[in-house]
């Protein structure tokens, strides 16, 4: 129940068993538009698409490199240590991040993006759509990308921990990048990060290429309108499980995936909340996919995330940064169901009553009321 590398159905494990193919053959060039296609689908685009063979850091690091250039000015909203680093990449990689930022748990708030534009010649906004670290989401990104048009700029979006688990219409919002990561929200193996492009960032990133080889993307758009390939090997058995695990995604529909996601939150909300933690977002920012708790007064971490993961099976994550110890995070992601949560709540349940703090049994009656909705 971590927020990545999620659990992935078996159906998705064994495609990996699948004998390797010639990256340069017929099978593969129809593989490969198979799932180009599907991805298109999942991020609601008619945009280019393209299937990096790297960590969801790795898409991100390509949608920087390849936009910004010494000196470019790019507006980061910053609420958790994804933004940070976000920021923080822009900035080593010679251009100047205009940090817009909140206490973590908030979202920054909208006005103060507009001052940023209005006080600096932004060429791009990049945003952390679902800041893993804070269980935070940015609910403005309609807005934003409506901003940005307005102003002539780029609108990056990273969605590495939320696409496929909330509402992400990439060509209706405006997004010009747009990446993700298959071990999140779509629950494959970790590995595959695809990045959507439209067409004023193609048109930039192709005259423009950057000092680089892997990360450089007009390569791929190239091996791709020529033969339908991509440029270097890929991690071939993450690619049959990657277009298994959208098949998966497909079958159920976007709208009763995310609306599925949208249950489990609530019933983790409600029910913890009954226990006695509270949530460490404020409300209007809280994600749905990833639940993050303070811990009640005197609550050790290590014994509580100890005891939650040897006496019961239950793996969840702690917090990082200047979090590091004051909150846990349930990655509420992927093929996350009923069974999940129950079992989630009643072991966080048991374990906070070892701890010797008060619990009852009210919260999973709640828990399981809200998940009636879920079929």
């Amino acid at each position: 129940m971590v927020p990545g590398p999620t659990n992935v159905p078996e159906r998705v494990m064994n495609a990996m068993l699948t004998p390797i193919i010639n990256h340069r053959s017929d099978d593969f060039r129809s593989l490969y538009k198979t799932i180009v296609s599907k991805t298109k689908q999942v991020f609601q685009t008619e945009n280019d698409i393209i299937l990096l063979t790297a960590s969801g850091t790795g898409a991100v690091e390509a949608s920087v490199i390849n936009m910004i250039r010494k000196g470019d000015k790019a507006l980061v909203p910053v609420n958790g240590e994804f933004g940070n680093r976000l920021a923080d990449l822009i900035d080593a990689w010679g251009g100047h991040a205009i940090r817009v930022q909140s206490e973590f748990g908030e979202n920054p708030p909208f006005e103060a993006i507009e001052e940023a534009f209005e006080k600096n010649e932004i060429k791009a906004a990049y945003a952390v759509y679902n800041e893993t670290s804070t269980g935070t989401t940015l609910r403005y990104l309609k807005k934003l990308g409506e901003l940005c048009n307005s102003k002539g700029a780029f609108f990056i979006a990273d969605a590495v921990s939320i696409l496929g688990g909330d509402e992400l219409p990439v060509d209706k919002w405006g997004i010009d990048i747009c990446v993700t990561a298959s071990q999140k929200a779509l629950a494959a193996p970790p590995g595959v990060s695809p990045i959507s492009i439209s067409d004023k960032a193609k048109k930039y990133l192709k005259s423009s290429p950057p000092p680089t080889q892997y990360f450089n993307l007009a390569r791929y758009f190239r091996y791709f309108e020529e033969n339908f390939e991509t440029p270097f090997t890929p991690a071939l058995p993450l690619f049959f499980a990657f277009n298994e695990a959208l098949d998966i995604v497909l079958e159920e529909g976007l709208e009763s995936r995310i609306k599925r996601h949208a249950t489990c939150a609530d019933a983790f909300y409600s029910s913890l909340g009954a226990i006695g933690f509270k949530p460490f977002a404020k409300l209007e920012a809280r994600s749905n996919v990833v639940i993050a708790f303070n811990y009640m007064d005197g609550m050790d971490d290590s014994k509580f995330r100890t005891s939650l993961s040897k006496q019961f099976k239950v793996l969840v994550a702690g917090g990082f940064g200047k979090l590091k110890g004051k909150v846990f995070r349930i990655g509420c992601m992927g093929e996350v169901n009923k069974y999940h949560v129950m079992r989630t709540i009643s072991s966080i349940n048991s374990v906070t009553s070892m701890l010797n703090a008060k619990t009852n049994d009210e919260p999973l009656g709640i828990a399981a009321e809200k998940l009636k909705a879920i079929p």
